[in-house]
């Protein structure tokens, strides 16, 4: 089997790519530079000459406030640009594997949402995402629904909360999002082993098990660091107006495909790759 991973760079793509690399098989990780997502005919010779049998999709517009104001830019990466690579999947005959997202849902839910759920995206980031799954899965592909990531690389909540902890006395975070906080290296795992696996097209959900708030989440850290968890205060949303509205629950059932763990447990085990290096001061 070959693999091509697309969004080299990223921290999801780090990380599957580690785990692709564990089967022993080829693995070729690609960013924008090397393939834009956005040339169709780009990706479909790319694929048509290096043949991989598995492709999964990292890439993506990520930025949730900016699609705002720019929702063509967003949907060509999001929407058209999974399209073309599902085209060339079929070409080739890969599976494609493309990563969404729980912003898809509008949020209004009481109860976890179904893979099979009907979507309402409140923002343009959601809307374009769902775009993507349109693209993926008429194509008879894989999409797979992720939230909260977190992990070594990049920017994400987890390590701006170990950076905050030790700069200031408190810290405000919105006790009204609920979802489910996502190990990066968890989700590349379920990845990969999706990929390899038998299980039929469609739409699966990978995300930790259980849910919290954005607030709950930082306190459990802060608790790991040896921080008094009561530093951060919970707020409102509305103490951090932005241009795209969140969706106030975003917590994914799972009745595909093997579950992530809790949340809990995975952030435990994810502490020491998340603070190596890092003398971890409080205030």
């Amino acid at each position: 089997m070959r693999w091509l991973i697309t969004g080299a760079g990223g921290m999801l793509a780090a990380d599957v790519l580690d785990r692709a690399a564990l089967t022993g098989e080829p693995v070729l990780a690609l960013g924008r530079r090397e393939l834009d997502l956005c040339d169709r005919r780009a990706v479909r010779d790319f694929v048509s000459a290096y043949k991989p049998r598995v492709v999964i999709n990292c890439a993506g517009w990520t930025a949730v406030d900016a699609a705002e104001s720019h929702e063509a830019e967003a949907l060509a990466v999001n929407g058209h640009a999974v399209r073309w690579l599902a085209e060339a999947c079929d070409l080739a005959g890969a599976r494609l594997v493309h990563v969404s997202t729980d912003y898809v849902f509008d949020g209004d839910s009481v109860v976890p949402y179904r893979e099979d759920s009907p979507a309402g995206p409140i923002n343009a980031y959601g809307r374009t995402k769902l775009e993507g799954e349109h693209a993926a899965l008429e194509h008879g592909h894989y999409v797979v629904r992720s939230a909260w990531l977190y992990g070594a690389g990049g920017g994400n909540f987890a390590r701006t909360m170990i950076r905050l902890a030790g700069e200031r006395p408190t810290v405000d975070v919105v006790d009204d999002q609920h979802g489910q906080p996502t190990w990066a290296v968890d989700l590349a795992d379920y990845l990969v082993r999706l990929a390899r696996s038998d299980l039929s097209p469609g739409v699966y959900h990978g995300t930790s098990g259980g849910e919290t708030t954005w607030c709950g989440f930082a306190k459990e850290i802060f608790r790991l660091l040896g921080a008094d968890p009561d530093r951060v205060r919970p707020v409102t949303s509305a103490a951090f107006p932005s241009p795209a509205k969140r969706p106030a629950y975003s917590v994914l059932a799972h009745t595909r495909g093997e579950p992530i763990r809790h949340w809990h447990a995975a952030l435990h085990a994810a502490w020491p790759v998340l603070t190596r290096g890092r003398r971890c001061s409080v205030v």
